[in-house]
């Protein structure tokens, strides 16, 4: 009995050490495999991979999905007249060199998603600023869009590049903000309607009270 349960033993301990060693990188993530806390390795391709047992070797992963990512806030931005607008937008994004993504940005998507809207959001600020109202509701938003995507790649690709690839900057909405601020409690209904007649101009159609 005694030699059976150490055959036993042993077998679940070379199982376990085995489950520790091996580990498959889906087709939709990058695996990223550190060595004492530096990376060893970056695995692109999807498979069965060995590493070292913890806790000399370790491993992480990293989407490589097109991500998207929405205006989180409602913070007024002003045009070249002065209007404050709020906007909705979203980029679409992906991460294309995880190695530089880790040293430039971060450990994983939520870090890129937090510095992306930081320059995404001064980006629209200032081509805001070079623009009236007409021009934001006109054919011009899509010249706004395209210099804004310009600029985020811009800085994505600078000096220390993100490792990252961003595919497209939309906007959703635009909602003029005076018209709801400004309004004395008598009006608020209104002032909703011209709010969202706003919208609907954006969007190219007429949305009457």
């Amino acid at each position: 009995m005694n030699r059976i349960g150490i055959w036993v033993s042993s077998l679940l301990l070379l199982l376990a050490l085995a489950s520790s060693m091996l580990f498959v990188v889906d087709q939709r993530q990058f695996g990223v495999v550190y060595a004492l806390g530096q990376i060893k390795e970056v695995i692109t391709e999807p498979g069965l991979n060995i590493k070292l047992p913890p806790p000399l070797q370790n491993v992480t992963y990293i989407d490589k999905r097109l991500l998207t990512l929405d205006s989180p806030d409602t913070e007024p931005m002003l045009t070249a007249e002065k209007q404050r607008v709020v906007i909705d937008w979203y980029v679409r994004w992906r991460i294309t060199d995880p190695l530089a993504y880790i040293r430039n940005v971060g450990l994983d998507e939520k870090a890129g998603a937090n510095q992306l809207n930081r320059v995404v959001r001064n980006a629209f600020q200032e081509e805001i600023n070079k623009r009236t109202v007409k021009d934001l509701l006109s054919l011009s938003r899509d010249a706004l869009m395209n210099d804004v995507k310009s600029e985020v790649l811009d800085k994505v690709r600078g000096v220390k590049p993100w490792g990252v690839d961003v595919v497209d900057v939309r906007i959703t909405r635009v909602d003029y903000v005076d018209a709801i601020t400004e309004a004395p409690y008598g009006g608020r209904a209104q002032a909703r309607c011209q709010r969202t007649s706003f919208y609907g101009r954006c969007r190219g159609r007429e949305n009457p009270c």
